[in-house]
């Protein structure tokens, strides 16, 4: 046969695993929450900075997230220098290395904010996307627990500022000092043991998905999930489990220590528990000075207003990357949202952080202190919407200048009242598909939602005049008006006016249009 006479076989368009298109809607409603929280972000005093999506595996090091995959759930790739990169897990080991990079420049403490796509390369299931953005705030060279405080007022201000009421919201905070003390006293300290620590803290971590039983498996022999497949887990002792859920599972409301007196009553109640796996008066000093962090934290944020309904002590956050040296945080929406299985549940964490001490000490040879919190925008994008909060700031369709004539003269007309719009800061376009079937530009108008069509054909260009049609009006009234007394009484939706008026009474009906909408809002 001719290979002539094959057909050249079409290639398929497919969206890759794990990926997804964003629309402008989508778009556009990231935009209106990034630059609230921006706002505070910078009313604290933090400054931007942007690094690269890709850095040197090695940079990374050993701290990465929990993965199904065996490149250790980062996308790689070697360089022609035989160096391995691969694409940012997260923003804060990158931010790690530029600090270290560019030491002796950086006025510390160091205050910065970055907002970015980071990649994960783990199976991909119902939400849980191989891409997607964090916005991130740091703090490098404090070393004090005043910088984690500040972290978690911060975050408060921000649940705030994209609408969320107190009451719908809280900032959960525990020190993972706490946790590497309980290790210390089950026999799980020392470098020997890192594996089943992580083991320890990713079970601990699931709490929320997977509920105190759950969490029980994976402390001990492991867990099998609905489809059969079975997770190893850290095969601590009964003992050990039972002590270890009665402290970090059961605790969820922080009874411990919002009942409590003073900071010694707090101090003497949560050591009992460690006391009795220890025996008799043993203490263990990182506990300990966990416990006086948490201690002090709290008093901080009490004194600047940031009470437990907004700021909570919770022994359960422990945060699942290994880098964290002390205080974790999680900020948590408290409200209900129905599941896939129409199930009421709390919307959960939409984001997280905590202190990171060693992270930029590898690359220097000397401690540097850093605490810092991720917002996941995805996530929290999901819950405003949930809350009706996203769409405040509407973006309009623009403004549409049909064409009517094609020659150079009218097409150059045409444009200078595009233009013209365009420099009042009016939202405008000029028809640019095929322009010779008038009925195709109000139906792209249409469908684009535009609230104003401008129309000039020959007559008009004569008498120097535009026609305007109140798009949004006219779509009103043509389900409304059932005689013609009725248009005559109504709002006309189109009318004519001097070309020099013309901007002027674009922005007079976006005004009306706009008062409409609130009104129908307030309704």
């Amino acid at each position: 046969m001719n290979d002539k006479s094959k057909k050249p076989q079409k290639l398929k368009a497919r969206l890759p695993r794990g990926f997804v298109d964003r629309s402008a809607a989508d778009i556009h409603a990231t935009n209106e929450m990034t630059a609230k929280i921006r706002e505070v972000y910078e009313r604290y005093g933090f400054d931007p900075v942007e690094t690269p999506l890709f850095e040197y595996t090695d940079a990374l090091g050993k701290f990465l997230p929990d993965s199904d995959r065996p490149n250790e759930g980062v996308f790689s790739l070697q360089d022609d220098d035989d160096q391995w990169m691969s694409l940012r897990y997260d923003l804060t080991a990158p931010l790690a290395r530029h600090v270290a990079e560019n030491f002796n420049e950086i006025q510390l403490p160091f205050r910065t904010y970055r907002a970015g796509y980071v990649f994960r390369n783990e199976k991909p299931g119902p939400g849980r996307f191989r891409q997607f953005m964090q916005f991130d705030a740091d703090t490098v060279g404090a070393p004090g627990v005043q910088a984690d405080a500040e972290m978690c007022m911060m975050m408060a201000d921000t649940m705030e500022a994209l609408g969320i009421k107190r009451g719908d919201y809280v900032i959960r905070v525990n020190n993972r000092k706490v946790l590497d003390g309980v290790m210390e006293a089950i026999g799980l300290g020392g470098e020997e043991n890192a594996g089943r620590r992580l083991t320890v803290l990713r079970a601990i971590d699931k709490l929320d998905k997977f509920g105190i039983e759950g969490v029980r498996l994976l402390l001990g022999e492991g867990r099998k999930d609905e489809s059969g497949d079975f997770t190893k887990g850290a095969g601590l002792k009964q003992m050990h489990i039972d002590y270890i859920a009665s402290l970090f599972l059961e605790t969820k409301d922080s009874e411990s220590i919002k009942q409590v007196q003073s900071s010694e009553e707090a101090r003497r109640s949560m050591m009992l528990p460690l006391q009795g796996v220890l025996g008799g008066n043993k203490q263990n000093e990182t506990y300990l000075n966990g416990i006086d962090e948490l201690l002090s934290l709290e008093s901080l944020v009490t004194a600047a207003g940031y009470g437990p309904e907004r700021v909570l002590i919770d022994m359960s956050v422990v945060r699942g990357l290994e880098y964290y040296t002390g205080m974790v945080y999680e900020a948590e929406l408290t409200f209900d949202v129905t599941n896939e299985k129409g199930e009421k549940v709390v919307f959960g964490s939409v984001g997280g952080g905590g202190r990171y001490d060693g992270l930029v000490s590898r690359f220097m040879g000397q401690p540097v202190p850093a605490t810092g919190f991720s917002i996941g925008v995805s996530r929290l994008m999901t819950a405003l919407k949930n809350l009706g909060k996203l769409g405040q700031d509407e973006v309009i369709a623009p403004v549409l200048v049909t064409v009517m004539d094609g020659d150079v003269e009218s097409m150059g007309r045409y444009q200078r009242f595009t233009q013209a719009l365009r420099n009042e800061g009016i939202r405008a376009e000029m028809y640019q598909g095929n322009w010779k079937k008038f009925g195709n530009q109000l139906k792209y108008a249409d469908r684009r939602g535009c609230p104003i069509a401008i129309i000039q054909g020959g007559d008009e260009r004569a008498q120097g005049v535009v026609q305007l049609k109140d798009l949004i009006e006219g779509k009103r009234l043509s389900g409304e008006i059932e005689d013609n007394a009725s248009w005559r009484e109504a709002r006309v939706a189109q009318e004519t006016v001097p070309e020099a008026d013309l901007v002027a009474k674009v922005k007079e009906i976006l005004a009306a249009q706009a008062e409409d909408r609130k009104r129908a809002g307030n309704a």
